[in-house]
């Protein structure tokens, strides 16, 4: 749709400019129309903005220069090394570049006059009123569904591997190999609660001075969002921790750090009841017609019982290694990280 419109916007500034008005400097209304179909409609205001100010900076210079020489040879020699100085400028952003793509034009492209110059500069703010009207126009760019597909996609994952290591322990299989590949996909979990945290922000940014938002089919990502990652952000630090300590107990040198099958037994029942519960809570934040209800509450109840066990393991692990302070140690850092996630559960 925006590889469309973007030609859409092209072909409407050269249609005006070039056709209709037979303007001297048409080429540069569709050149500048098709780079300002960014991806939201804030965006192309703001790099319109920015762009605008970088040619016309860009031109102004050059022309005076050039005029001033006699020469578009030597005003080439000190007004590009200002202007692509200039366009480094943090102001600019990321549009600072077009500063000495004007200066270029101007000492490249035919005689320099202030009529030419001041052509360029016009045909460019036709390009981007175009531009930036055929984005917010037709069909504006709105990215609410990427943002739950994120959120969802973290959480899923995070579900499947506490699953995954809950079936090992109950099963009492410690293969390193495995353990491995489930602390890597714990790792790149990270990695997808950061694309959660970043595509909120991106759909929050798709919104602004977006007409589409006025519409009741679209709202604007609310606190759900902001505490679903917050939330993601405690399961992908407990998952990681989990799964190290898997992956450190799978180590022949240090079988100690495997727990009685007792109690590693009830480690994975808990692992279980908060894959449980990330499903819930995704269920009862993302419903199609808002929050589930239903959902919300088999939430709170499995919460209960995630800190009520992690009470009983507590009380198992300080009676079957009172004398491993390694041990209470590693264990202990994961049931307060649990304890943690339970709390982050139940709070949101």
């Amino acid at each position: 749709m925006q590889s469309c419109k973007a030609a859409l916007a092209a072909c409407v500034a050269w249609a005006v400019a070039g056709w209709w008005l037979k303007a001297p400097m048409a080429f540069v209304a569709p050149w500048v129309a098709i780079v300002l179909v960014e991806s939201t409609v804030y965006r192309s205001i703001a790099h319109g903005l920015q762009q605008l100010a970088a040619i016309a900076t860009g031109t102004v210079v050059a022309t005076g220069v050039a005029l001033m020489l006699g020469s578009p040879m030597a005003a080439m020699g000190l007004v590009l090394p200002a202007v692509v100085l200039l366009g480094s400028w943090q102001r600019l952003g990321s549009q600072g570049v077009y500063a000495a793509t004007g200066a270029l034009f101007v000492l490249t492209m035919g005689p320099v006059t202030i009529a030419a110059s001041a052509a360029r500069i016009a045909e460019a703010v036709f390009g981007a009123v175009v531009g930036i009207a055929v984005n917010a126009l037709v069909r504006p760019p709105v990215y609410l569904r990427s943002t739950r597909a994120a959120l969802e996609d973290a959480a899923g994952e995070a579900q499947e591997i506490l699953d995954a290591v809950a079936d090992r322990l109950t099963a009492e299989e410690w293969d390193a190999r495995a353990a491995g590949s489930l602390h890597q996909r714990a790792l790149r979990l990270c990695r997808l609660v950061d694309q959660a945290r970043a595509a909120v922000g991106w759909s929050r940014e798709s919104l602004r001075v977006n007409p589409r938002r006025r519409s009741r089919v679209v709202s604007p990502p609310g606190q759900d969002y902001d505490d679903a990652v917050t939330v993601l952000d405690y399961v992908a630090v407990h998952t990681a921790g989990v799964t190290r300590a898997v992956l450190e107990a799978c180590d022949d040198d240090r079988r100690g750090l495997r727990p009685d099958p007792h109690i590693s037994k009830r480690y994975a029942e808990f692992l279980h009841n908060s894959a449980r519960a990330i499903r819930l809570y995704t269920r009862s934040r993302f419903a199609s017609d808002g929050q589930d209800q239903l959902a919300g509450q088999e939430l709170r109840d499995v919460v209960d019982d995630l800190i009520r066990a992690l009470d009983d393991l507590r009380r198992r692990l300080s009676r079957a290694v009172p004398d491993d302070p390694d041990t209470l140690a590693t264990y202990g850092t994961l049931l307060t990280q649990a304890r943690r996630l339970a709390d982050q559960l139940g709070r949101y």
